[in-house]
């Protein structure tokens, strides 16, 4: 019986590579022949690095840039491995994907050179800052510049943006400085390095000509989780800024500072991304891709399943088990184990999920079934003391199920 194991994280618990272990250890419990293709996912937020490199047997690097304050930190990127990955037998198959997501593994060469991950919550996100420092005014994607500066620097030839968990309101232009756009003020000098949401109001040009001439050859790639607009009242300002520590008037600010924005890019660049759906997405980061890097915008859990192989992986699988922390009506939209079933329905393979808890309205009839951690036996605190136990317990009833039918 061949098994792709498929799961995005358990938030504040396990990220997907340890989920896709724990399941595996319950698969190869009740089916010790199993042979198991361990295919961790995410759609773009929280874990899309980790996901991607134990997917596809990528390598983990690491560069020092400044986080949303303009403090040092270093922060972490994957150079992707190939993402047909054959199916691993038994227990050696959880030994070698583990040693894979440790960096053993050999990147792969894309057309032109490597395929890179990069998480920009990594070096701008909002885990980053302290609560009581938190002030979208004040802080700046930066060090996202940076990080796709060393993957550049590590020869990618695409880049693959997640950008969820932002702690910034820039549109990005901090990202766009790192990589040598230069924003002018009303006065024609170049206004502050570390451009935050604070100051988009002040820029009155923008000029290409010292971009790193690397992003022009590089195709970058945006993995949304959301499908925000930047501006309005589902824009970037209004929805997320006071998750971040805006007070009304500082949204009023950085709203009217990314209309703004959105103005002068439309202008010097003749790009409009003012409605552009998931331009929105960390705080406008995705929107100054867009305008100041070429990138396109693509829904995460798609982009992250095609990145790393998982529909020629899923052929000839005999079933798929997924999971989540929490399975709602919000999975529905975009999140990957949804995209996950629906890929392997295409092909007839029937998916499991296994989530932390599953809500009274979630989407249980996109899956085979859903058995999750939390029953009336098991107390959500239960699941969350020992998820890797709990998660393989119920891999294995899933297994056993599957082979009754």
């Amino acid at each position: 019986m061949k098994v792709v194991i498929a799961p995005a994280c358990f938030k504040e618990t396990l990220q997907a590579p340890e989920a896709a272990e724990a399941l595996a250890r319950g698969v190869l419990a009740a089916a010790p022949d199993a042979w198991i293709d361990l295919c961790p996912m995410a759609d773009g937020g929280e874990g899309t690095v980790a996901a991607m490199v134990a997917a596809t047997g990528g390598q983990f690097r690491t560069a020092d840039v400044f986080d949303p304050l303009g403090s040092p930190t270093r922060a972490r990127f994957g150079l992707l491995g190939s993402s047909r990955q054959p199916g691993l037998p038994g227990l050696l198959g959880v030994a070698a994907a583990a040693s894979r997501a440790e960096g053993e593994g050999t990147p792969v060469e894309s057309a032109g050179g490597r395929s890179a991950v990069v998480e920009m919550a990594a070096a701008s996100g909002l885990v980053l800052v302290a609560p009581e420092l938190r002030d979208p005014l004040r802080t700046t994607t930066f060090g996202t510049g940076q990080l796709i500066r060393a993957a550049l620097d590590a020869g990618a030839a695409e880049i693959i943006v997640g950008v969820g968990g932002s702690a910034t309101v820039d549109g990005g232009c901090g990202c766009a400085q790192a990589l040598g756009v230069t924003f002018l003020g009303r006065e024609g000098d170049a206004v502050v390095c570390g451009l935050a949401g604070g100051g988009l109001a002040d820029v009155a040009r923008i000029d290409l000509s010292d971009r790193d001439e690397r992003i022009a050859a590089t195709r970058i790639r945006v993995a949304c989780d959301v499908r925000n607009v930047l501006t309005g009242p589902e824009g970037a300002a209004a929805v997320y800024a006071p998750q971040k520590g805006a007070t009304p008037e500082m949204v009023e600010r950085l709203e009217a500072g990314l209309v703004h924005l959105a103005g002068v890019i439309r202008r010097h660049l003749g790009v409009d991304v003012q409605a552009l759906a998931g331009a929105g997405a960390a705080g406008g980061l995705a929107a100054g891709l867009v305008a100041f890097a070429g990138a396109t915008l693509e829904p995460g859990a798609e982009l992250v399943a095609e990145a790393v192989g998982l529909r020629q992986r899923l052929r000839g699988a005999d079933l798929c088990i997924t999971g989540e922390g929490r399975l709602d009506t919000s999975s529905a939209f975009g999140k990957a184990p949804v995209h996950v079933a629906a890929l392997a329905g295409e092909l007839g393979v029937p998916t499991v999920c296994i989530p932390g808890q599953a809500a009274e309205n979630a989407p249980s009839t996109a899956f085979a079934d859903v058995l999750p951690l939390v029953t009336p036996n098991v107390t959500p605190a239960a699941a969350m003391d020992d998820p890797g136990r709990f998660l393989a317990l119920r891999a294995a009833e899933a297994v056993r199920r599957f082979a009754r039918r």
